[in-house]
């Protein structure tokens, strides 16, 4: 016990620490104005660039953009910053999370440039809470919109963190229960029965907040796609389109996650033409997909993970390990999960070729995701499937911006728009794997260089270190 709250003083000690160096540079900065000179503009929308740039930010704001002139920079600016032979784009987004450890995550993100993240499941309160506090800057992280808890069956897969829907009444009622509580979407999840969420999409869409979350084993992803989901978790739903267009026989249920997972083995069977027509109907409803594929790549690794002896394991806190070993713990490892990537991959390809919106999001604290950068680990599964840099790039920043409605601030760079930017060392419009190159962050218009960045991760390494006492 004593051995434990040393550990718990540790970490608190550290975190003390780690935010007061934040908060003193946040504070100098928020006075200042800052310029970049030289910086080539990584415009996400055409997928084209903009050379020899000067980006003016004063305060939290990109104040002015035009090409770069001597001439023209403000007088006596905070600092100034040689852009030349650096690529700027907006700050990148993980649409999936589970906010859980914002001692760690907050930092992390930022140091790998992810500045905006869609916590999916937490306890409500707790999470309205953290959303606002990562807004006004009292804890350190990117900025957060929330659902609350999760709606799901009665009784809920995760009751730590749902509310059980055993009627439609009782989801309409849930519903209205977390708008109330100023959540900013509605996650539904796999076991609820399919009257139960139909009622709360069509609630939801009704008090105008967002539905979205898992396909519900007990309906088909094109019904709900039609009811009115406005996007869908992982790659669940699409494996009983490939049964259905196999001739297989479909389970509809109401228990179980993924459980059609399987049938993307077979995918290579499929007649490529009719699953594209499927496809085509979903894409016009406007649903978006948040396909998660890393979750899949790390989920084959599930024993060494536990066994410490997997990469990146030192930015894992005790608190996240438990969390891992607490819920996926006596599961078995998850062997098919490596042979599922390939056949994911070509069916978020197909997605993306269909027209469906598609985001980039981890599944944050799943075993083996790293906050920040797995982000960068799912875009090159993305790159690896054939979707091209451009393409990934606008489902990391301005797609799931406009489905968060937050697209008139963030998700590209114009003035105007909140200084929330990365700078990197080489063009991302070429290799996806370039946005992990670096330089720069620029969060709310205060600048991390790439010592700040380094510093930020090493603070994180301390904290999970100390913290890591074997009782």
């Amino acid at each position: 016990m004593k051995r434990h709250m040393l550990v718990l003083a540790l970490i608190s000690l550290s975190t003390v620490v780690l935010l007061a160096a934040v908060t003193s540079q946040q504070e100098q900065s928020s006075r200042s104005t800052l310029v970049i000179n030289g910086v080539t503009i990584v415009n996400i929308e055409r997928g084209t660039l903009q050379t020899n740039c000067m980006v003016v930010v004063a305060g939290d704001k990109i104040q002015r953009i035009s090409k770069q002139d001597p001439a023209d920079v403000p007088k006596s600016p905070s600092r100034i910053i040689d852009g030349r032979g650096l690529f700027l784009m907006p700050g990148l987004i993980d649409a999936h999370v589970h906010y859980f450890d914002p001692t760690i995550f907050g930092p992390m993100m930022v140091a790998n440039g992810v500045l905006l993240v869609r916590d999916m499941g937490g306890p409500t309160k707790e999470s309205v809470v953290l959303r606002d506090k990562l807004k006004t800057g009292e804890i350190f992280g990117p900025e957060m919109i929330t659902t609350g808890s999760i709606l799901d069956g009665d009784p809920p897969i995760l009751p730590q963190i749902s509310i059980a829907c055993g009627t439609p009444e009782a989801g309409r009622q849930a519903v209205r229960k977390q708008v109330a509580a100023g959540v900013d979407e509605i996650k539904v999840y796999s076991g609820l029965k399919k009257d139960t969420f139909l009622a709360i999409i069509e609630e939801a869409n009704k008090l105008g907040i967002k539905p979205v979350g898992h396909i519900p084993e007990s309906i088909y992803i094109e019904d709900a796609a039609n009811a009115g989901l406005r996007s869908s978790e992982h790659p669940f739903g699409f494996g009983k389109i490939i049964a259905k267009l196999l001739g297989e026989p479909v389970r509809l249920s109401t228990g179980g996650v993924g459980t059609d997972a399987p049938y993307f083995l077979k995918f290579n069977e499929v007649n490529r033409e009719e699953f594209r027509k499927v496809l085509t109907r979903i894409a016009a409803t406007g649903m978006h997909v948040c396909p998660t594929l890393v979750v899949f790549k790390h989920g084959a690794h599930l024993r060494e993970i536990f066994a410490d002896n997997y990469p990146m394991l030192e930015y894992v806190s005790p608190m996240t390990m438990g969390i891992w070993k607490t819920v996926w713990g006596n599961q078995p490892a998850n062997e098919i999960a490596s042979r599922l990537v390939p056949s994911m991959q070509q069916v978020v390809k197909e997605l993306q070729m269909s027209g469906i919106p598609l985001m980039v999001g981890t599944d944050l604290l799943y075993p083996g995701i790293i906050p920040g950068y797995s982000v960068h680990e799912e875009m090159v599964l993305w790159q690896e499937a054939g979707i091209s840099p451009p393409q990934i790039l606008r489902s990391a920043t301005i797609v799931p911006a406009k489905l968060m409605g937050l697209d008139g601030r963030l998700g590209t760079i114009a003035e105007g728009k909140t200084a929330s930017l990365v700078l990197l060392r080489a063009n991302p419009l070429e290799d996806i794997r370039n946005t992990g190159q670096i330089e720069g962050v620029l969060f709310h218009g205060r600048y991390f260089n790439r010592a700040d960045l380094d510093r930020l991760q090493q603070d994180v390494k301390k904290i999970c270190g100390k913290s890591r006492v074997k009782p």
